[in-house]
């Protein structure tokens, strides 16, 4: 387990613009600091170039809790699909905005429900639409 809460995390250049936009136009900004700054600090790469194994936009992944005792498969959404009970998580939640960018292995920091610091970590990647040949949804 690698925890990457701390470092340069890779997007694809086209979640970058759509998140962007996203956050822009909602004026969202300074409501979800913590995404504005991974997005603006993150490694932006073209779709057709991003790693099999990195979360990007609409990806389903297996998650595990620091314990490994709570294990689920969630998908990576944007706000209007997220459905918590299905498990489409908004990337503008804590948890959705911790996973955008890790790859299968890595970790990070986030404020679970309760407010208390939580770790994620990455178990694998089950579905990523750029590994399937989607650049453009």
């Amino acid at each position: 387990m690698t925890d990457q809460s701390a470092f340069t995390r890779t997007i694809t250049e086209l979640d970058h613009i759509r998140i962007y936009n996203m956050l822009q136009r909602q004026g969202l900004m300074q409501r979800v600091p913590a995404l504005a700054d991974l997005i603006d600090s993150a490694r932006h790469v073209p779709p057709q170039k991003i790693a099999a194994d990195v979360v990007t936009m609409l990806t389903r992944v297996r998650i595990a809790d620091a314990a490994g005792s709570n294990v689920r498969t969630v998908t990576l959404c944007y706000p209007a699909d997220a459905d918590a009970a299905r498990g489409d998580i908004s990337v503008l939640s804590p948890l959705g905005t911790a996973l955008l960018g890790l790859r299968a292995g890595e970790s990070a920091a986030w404020s679970g429900p309760d407010g208390k610091a939580a770790t994620i970590t990455v178990q694998a990647i089950e579905f990523q639409p750029e590994a399937n040949g989607d650049y453009t949804d």
